[in-house]
This record gives C-alpha cells, structure tokens and sequence, in this order.
C-alpha cells in the first residue's frame, strides 16, 4: 500500500488508484517447485496486465460467474474453494512472486482449471481491465491490517476503495471480508455500513461461510483464543 493518504470517495469518472495501492513489497524466497511452476504453468494461467477490459470467457474457456480474490498469499484457500466452487471462474491478484508460484503449484496438483492470476496492484486492476456491474463476488482475506495507529490510513477498506469495488460488482453479488485483527474488523465494518450502496448479510459480523477453509494460521489462532472475524455484503438491486 501507498505511503500516501487515502483520498475520499471519487466522483464517477475519477479514478482512485493515485492514493492506493492493494499491497506492500516484501521479499520473499522462491522454492525449486515454485520456479518450475512459474516456468511451465505461468504462460498458461498467469494473464498479463493490459489496459482494457478482460474477455472473461477467453481468459478461462467458459463463460461462468466471476470471482476475484486480492491478495491471495501462498493461494492454499483459493485453491481449495476453486476446488469446492467448480462452477466460479476465480481471478486472483497477488503481486508476491512466491505466492503466485505456489498457487500454481496448487493448480497443477488439483488439476484446477478455474482459475486464472494477476501478478499486479489489484487497484489498477480493477481500474482498467474489469468491466462495470462484472463481478459476482469479490473476496479479501486477512489483508495487511497496519497494526499501528499512525499506518492505519493505509489499511486497504477505507471509502474510496469500497466504493471502486462496488462499481464492479454485480447487483445481487457480495464482498466477503475476513481479519484476525479486531480493530482491523471494526473499522471493516464501520466503513462497509457506511456505504449506502451495501447491506450487510448479518446483524454485524458473518457467521463463516462454509466455501472459505481455515488456514493453518487460522486454526493455530483459534487454538490460542484469537478471534476471526467474516464480513459479507451484498450490493444492494
């Protein structure tokens, strides 16, 4: 994410992505396996970044309902609600090569074929190659939560992000938010009620949906009395 401020809610033609960014550059090693993956598996499920509107249908043989999940990780839950999902193209953005690797590592083990990966700002992404009123649902799991006050304003769900998003998801379709960090949790909620174009599917917090699997992290938080909390809305018909 940015090091600049946020900025308020664009007008309809102004774009927001000046002041954000859906990701942080962390270094990260690659694995022997997760070369060979980017190598062999990279030309045919990696799409690369273009200004203008994806072919959905092109980009994954089919036409079906549309997913996008930013910022992905190591891709193990992607991999397994693709798996659980059949019938939903996933589109993930991630910009660490590592998790890219691994994600494909995991296309290739499920032998999935639902779903396809931007290794680019998830921002720009939805800027300039998804198209309007487009996506059934989008998803962002456990995003940076910027622990500390002063590094809140580059927490990823503020205003002018959510109102990007909901200008790309469909009428009828959902935004599935989840943190382990409570404040984090809080401010989701404040901001995603606060959008009038949004309701929330629960009187606050998300019981778990049944699609989203608890990571190993997850469950070793759970075990030690950490919380997790799920968000879902819905744009509003």
């Amino acid at each position: 994410m940015s090091d600049t401020k946020t900025p308020d809610a664009p007008s309809d033609d102004q774009p927001v992505r000046r002041g954000i960014k859906s990701f942080v550059v962390r270094a990260g090693r690659m694995g022997s396996g997760q070369v060979r993956a980017l190598a062999e598996l990279g030309p045919k499920f990696v799409l690369p970044f273009k200004a203008g509107q994806m072919d959905v249908a092109q980009a994954f043989g089919r036409d079906a309902p549309l997913v996008l999940e930013i910022g992905f990780g190591m891709g193990d839950a992607t991999a397994k609600i693709a798996k659980t999902l059949e019938g939903i193209n996933f589109l993930g953005c991630e910009v660490h090569e590592p998790g890219v690797g691994a994600l494909l590592k995991h296309i290739d083990e499920q032998a999935l074929s639902n779903i396809r990966i931007l290794q680019h700002d998830a921002v720009e992404v939805l800027e300039q190659m998804i198209a309007p009123d487009s996506l059934a649902g989008v998803h962002i799991f456990f995003p940076d939560p910027w622990h500390k006050k002063r590094h809140n304003k580059r927490r990823l769900i503020q205003p002018a992000f959510v109102k990007q998003l909901l200008g790309r998801i469909a009428p009828g379709g959902y935004l599935h938010c989840a943190t382990d960090w409570e404040p984090y949790a809080q401010q989701m909620l404040e901001v995603l009620s606060a959008e009038p174009g949004l309701e929330n599917t629960a009187e606050g917090y998300a019981p778990k949906p049944d699609y989203r699997p608890l990571t190993k992290f997850e469950n070793r938080g759970l075990k030690l009395g950490h919380g997790v909390w799920d968000l879902v809305f819905k744009r509003k018909t």
